[in-house]
This record gives structure tokens, sequence and C-alpha cells, in this order.
């Protein structure tokens, strides 16, 4: 019996904590609002404020110059900074590696801008050589090849050219843009001054 009346004890206090809690946590009740709600009809707006009502602010004095707080005047706007990019450096020659597949036989030669060179049955034409610039990620030399196929003449008549390949060769990576012939290998392995 006395176990029943502890835990009923208990039950009560905890409701009416609960409920001072609740109560505590509403927001105050508005009486004005409640009355203007209930006495205007619904249809009809709520009357604007009365004079009377209404709080009139002065207009503030002015600050002197001298106590005014310092702003600090902001920078002129300019046109954002574009990175200085320095051009590639362009070399006057090419150092080309070349493969003959049947004999094993490797060859470095030189080939000059714009002055063919023949190497066996192909002629090496470098229209343009040149390395990357220094704010470019990688270091690579690129060079503009030429190469025809042209057996050398018997006689005086010699047979015509054909070209074997046009483009660019990448010294870091020369399978990028391989030439492809049947017997030989070529590629670019530096630009030379």
């Amino acid at each position: 019996m006395q176990r029943k009346a502890l835990i009923l004890t208990a039950a009560l206090a905890f409701t009416a904590t609960l409920a001072v809690g609740l109560v505590a946590a509403q927001p105050p009740a508005d009486p004005i609002g409640e009355t203007l709600a209930k006495t205007a009809p619904p249809s009809e707006e709520a009357p604007p404020p009365s004079k009377e009502t209404q709080i009139v602010v002065p207009p503030a004095a002015p600050v002197p110059p001298e106590e005014q707080p310092k702003v600090a005047a902001a920078p002129p706007k300019t046109a954002p900074a574009t990175p200085s990019l320095t051009k590639r450096t362009r070399y006057p020659a090419a150092v080309v590696q070349t493969l003959d597949k049947v004999t094993a036989e490797s060859m470095r030669f030189e080939v000059r801008i714009g002055q063919p060179k023949r190497y066996k049955n192909l002629i090496f034409t470098v229209r343009s050589c040149e390395v990357t610039a220094p704010d470019e990620p990688a270091r690579d030399a690129v060079a503009y090849f030429e190469v025809d196929s042209q057996p050398k003449p018997e006689g005086r008549s010699a047979p015509p050219a054909k070209e074997v390949f046009r483009g660019w060769l990448f010294a870091a990576s020369p399978s990028v843009n391989p030439i492809q012939h049947p017997v030989y290998d070529a590629w670019l392995i530096a630009c030379k001054a």
C-alpha cells in the first residue's frame, strides 16, 4: 500500500512539473489581437492604428566629421591580372633517330628546318621544331615533319616521291603520332640550336 502511494505521488509530481513547463513554453497571450479578431468581421480588414498609438522617432543629430568612424577607401577596380605566357622556343634543327627493321641498323642524325635530308629511301623535311615554354606543365620537344618515300634515282629520271607521313612528332611520347612505314621507324629525339 505504501509503495502504491509513493508511485502515485511521484506520478502527480511529474505531471505537475510537465504542466508547468508547457505553460512556461507557450508564448504570452495577445489580448488586443484576440479582441480585434473577435470584434472585426472576417471580410473587413482591421482598422489602421490611430495617431495616438504611433511612435514618432526624431531624426538623429548629425555627427561631427572628426567623430565619424574612418573607413578605408576601396582600391580602384582593375581588370583581373592574366598570367604572362611565354612563347615556346624555336630551334633551327631537329635530331631524329631512325631504325631499319630489316637490318636492325639504327642511326641518329640532324635535320635542318626547311632542308630535306635523305636516309636510305626516306626523305625527311622539318618545318618547325620547338621546345615547350617554362610555364607549361611538362617539358617536351615537338617538331612538324614531312616524310616522303623515294627510291634513289637510277639513271637520269627519279621516280616521283610518295608521302609517308605529315604531322607533329613528340619527343616525350613517340607513340602518340608514329611514322608508319613497313621497313623504317623514325622518331624525334630533341630540338637542336
